[in-house]
């Protein structure tokens, strides 16, 4: 019996393998989203309050139920390590890139789930944390899918609150290429760093819009 190498299964880095929608440029461009699958919460106000950081701990906690399910006996089909996807949100307002008062925002938190992730692999994920981590707020989470398309999408680097500066690069490239949003009222943001233990000026956040041509 011959003695056969050794080659460890790599963990799926989203950073590395999707560094087209992960990793982009300080100024905006054009991309082409998949569909995608996410926990999701809906919620409301200062995301500087207690409840935006609950609303963000339960989804966190259903992410790394999946995530772990090795270690609870359960292994789904198609399952491999992966790093946890990033917190990204969806923001609702009509001019939320100008509007001041943050206790008007209105949100949608979502981590995207890998691809072997099932309404019925969520919902095994529930249980679990359910008995582990329980929340009243667990049963207001969703798992859906949301379709993206065509956008626009730029590095944002520094404070949220300066974002419409870099709202103002992506205005100005999609007058050029001539796009207009696809919705007026919502853009989407993905937390590459934790502003806990970040800089506000280090941080780094993907800016994004669904957009279409004129």
């Amino acid at each position: 019996m011959h003695n056969l190498p050794y080659y460890p299964v790599m963990k799926y880095e989203w950073k590395k393998q999707e560094a087209a929608l992960y990793g982009p440029k300080t100024s905006p461009q054009l991309l082409t989203i998949p569909n995608q699958q996410f926990f999701m919460i809906s919620g409301r106000g200062d995301p500087n309050q207690e409840d935006f950081a609950d609303r963000t701990g339960v989804l966190y906690s259903l992410a790394y139920a999946v995530r772990m399910m090795p270690k609870s006996g359960i292994t789904p089909p198609g399952y491999g390590a992966y790093t946890v996807y990033p917190l990204e949100g969806i923001w609702s307002a009509t001019d939320i890139t100008t509007v001041k008062d943050k206790s008007t925002y209105i949100y949608t938190l979502m981590i995207r789930q890998p691809d072997f992730v099932t309404p019925e692999i969520a919902e095994q994920a529930r249980a679990i944390t359910r008995k582990k981590k329980p929340h009243p707020l667990l049963d207001a989470v969703r798992f859906d899918e949301i379709e993206a398309g065509l956008s626009v999408q730029m590095l944002h680097i520094g404070s949220y609150d300066n974002e419409p500066a870099s709202f103002a690069k992506m205005h100005a490239f999609m007058e050029q290429a001539r796009l207009i949003r696809k919705d007026e009222a919502h853009h989407q943001e993905i937390y590459l760093s934790d502003p806990r233990r970040v800089e506000q000026h280090k941080l780094k956040t993907i800016l994004r819009y669904k957009v279409k041509h004129i």
